[in-house]
């Protein structure tokens, strides 16, 4: 985009909606860099037409936090992943993905990452209102989501469990009902007696 220095720009968060601005894009540039954009969050000009962040190339947000085999917290920037290296959400041994290129790298071969965070923080803008700035985004939500999944997840195998298990006491009790008519008739069920019931079982538990 080329005119996106020279716009103002408006920041809308996507976890609880507030709005930031009008800021110069070299603003949302530093918040980017510091964790202060999330990958949901978007930008707007006018406040009418909103993109998600990562889809301005100027900010760098190309990387994918490894958070688990299967879970994946990002785009965002290398300092975002600086910073929740200091917060300690992640380690050295984590892995990021460079989502343009597919590199995959773990954090101890980016030795910048690992330095020494400073204490200093760009927390208050100036803008027209002075206004604070938004606070830095964790992993957490993710790992909430992740959370989140697994619970589902679980809830659907007992309840699959308690199905599986309910299914197999009518069987039992089929089966003991035939076992009591073959008690009873000698020893001997009928055949067409036996498949009767083998069959109503195995259309009551499709």
């Amino acid at each position: 985009m080329e005119s996106t220095a020279n716009q103002s720009w408006f920041l809308r968060k996507y976890e609880d909606g507030s709005v930031f601005g009008p800021l110069p894009f070299e603003q949302v540039r530093r918040w980017a860099t510091a964790a202060q954009l999330a990958p949901h969050d978007k930008l707007s000009h006018d406040q009418q037409t909103w993109l998600k962040a990562p889809m301005f190339p100027e900010l760098e947000m190309d990387w994918l936090v490894e958070v688990t085999s299967d879970r994946y917290y990002g785009p965002t920037t290398l300092g975002a992943v600086r910073e929740f290296v200091r917060l300690g959400e992640i380690n050295q041994e984590t892995f990021v993905i460079n989502s343009c290129d597919g590199a995959r790298r773990q954090i101890k071969e980016f030795p910048g990452l690992l330095l020494p965070v400073p204490n200093k923080r760009d927390d208050v803008w100036s803008g027209e209102e002075g206004a604070a700035a938004p606070a830095a985004s964790t992993m957490a939500i993710n790992l909430r989501g992740r959370i989140s999944d697994l619970e589902q997840s679980l809830s659907e195998e007992r309840r699959a469990l308690r199905e599986s298990e309910e299914r197999y006491r009518e069987l039992e009790e089929r089966f003991n009902d035939l076992l009591q008519k073959q008690s009873l008739n000698g020893g001997a069920v009928p055949a067409v007696e036996m498949e009767t019931e083998v069959s109503a079982v195995g259309m009551r538990n499709r």
